[in-house]
């Protein structure tokens, strides 16, 4: 069985393939009255686009949003809003040799081990490309929740970090590389680029912070706010890791260094660090929900790799077309969607649930 769907109350579906007529998603549960056109989802999507720099895969494609149901005279009307953006620049032809052979790290082998067929055209829908109809679904779940600020960069490019005492916020869209430390982002250039014209490509770490989200959205074990975070960004392509807050480093501290000690504040705790990254047993504790996604480097490469046939013949593939030298970068806008995504259905959840 495949799942194409996402959410409980809030939720969406994404259709399409890469090298298709068009993509899209279908967004179901959205509450009624929100006012909401083509022109509150396009900015996300123009973060996303492709082609805004030559540190970006150079497929032209505009990524223009169609509303085609679901809201009437610029309100959502409760019933399922049906979202469309046309593919308009593939070159199916470049995928001849992918066709015959599996790109390693890509989903080509899991897809026909799977299916018995895939569609390997840009990888069908196994490609990034899917993830614009995740953006605009998320422009959508950001209209549920306009009290909440979603915020994402890069933290680190092939094991290059940002100094976070250089954090600047107005830096992160001033650059192509959405980050905060001006410095990083020049050091980064050579990084791309250098993957870009040896034809390999590199990894990222990107890092959200959600604020604004109050005390008590979640669930305890299994809707828990975190996990679902989970689930939705390891769902974007090319993420191999997530972590809430401390994540990881936390293993390393000690009870009393990992806590988050409180005082009296005004109507709620004043909480003096944030280890948990805002969340505690399942539940949002009113602090800045904060995690970071590890995306791998793009699979499809020109470096040839050792790889076997469709037959099981021993051969090599470089892959040919236009790829980011570092998916990273674009997942950025992908990230926030999906967090916003979250945030909206656990926002009705729990309306649901406490009032």
């Amino acid at each position: 069985m495949s799942f194409n769907s996402f959410g409980r109350l809030f939720r969406f579906t994404t259709w399409g393939e890469s090298h298709g007529p068009a993509l899209g998603a279908v967004v179901d549960g959205c509450p009624p009255g929100i006012a909401l056109s083509e022109e509150d989802i396009q900015p996300w999507l123009d973060k996303r686009r492709p082609g805004t720099s030559r540190f970006t895969t150079q497929r032209r494609e505009p990524d223009q949003v169609r509303i085609l149901s679901g809201v009437f005279e610029g309100k959502t009307t409760g019933t399922p809003i049906s979202l469309m953006i046309e593919n308009v620049d593939q070159r199916s032809k470049d995928y001849g040799n992918v066709a015959l052979a599996y790109r390693p790290g890509h989903a080509d082998y899991a897809y026909d081990a799977k299916y018995g067929f895939r569609d390997y055209r840009g990888g069908g829908r196994s490609s990034a490309r899917e993830t614009a109809a995740r953006v605009a679904a998320g422009a959508v779940a950001r209209a549920v929740i306009p009290q909440v600020r979603i915020r994402a960069w890069v933290e680190a490019i092939g094991g290059d970090r940002i100094d976070y005492e250089a954090f600047d916020d107005a830096q992160i869209d001033a650059n192509p590389f959405f980050c905060p430390d001006a410095a990083a982002a020049e050091r980064w250039e050579a990084i791309v680029d250098g993957a870009r014209k040896s034809g390999s490509s590199v990894g990222a770490i990107v890092a959200c912070e959600a604020t604004g989200v109050p005390a008590g959205w979640g669930a305890p074990l299994y809707a828990k706010l975190d996990s679902e975070l989970a689930s939705a960004c390891m769902s974007i392509n090319a993420v191999k890791g997530f972590e809430i807050g401390d994540g990881f480093a936390a293993a390393a501290l000690t009870g009393e260094q990992n806590a988050d000690p409180m005082r009296s504040g005004n109507g709620a705790p004043r909480f003096l660090a944030n280890h948990a990254g805002g969340i505690a047993g399942g539940i949002a504790t009113g602090q800045p929900v904060t995690m970071r996604v590890a995306f791998k480097p793009t699979s499809s490469i020109l470096t040839p790799v050792d790889t076997i046939t469709r037959t099981g013949e021993e051969t090599q593939i470089a892959t040919k077309g236009r790829h980011d030298p570092c998916v990273g970068i674009r997942g950025v806008p992908v990230v926030e969607a999906m967090v916003a995504l979250v945030l909206a259905d656990q926002a009705l959840l729990h309306r649901g649930q406490c009032g």
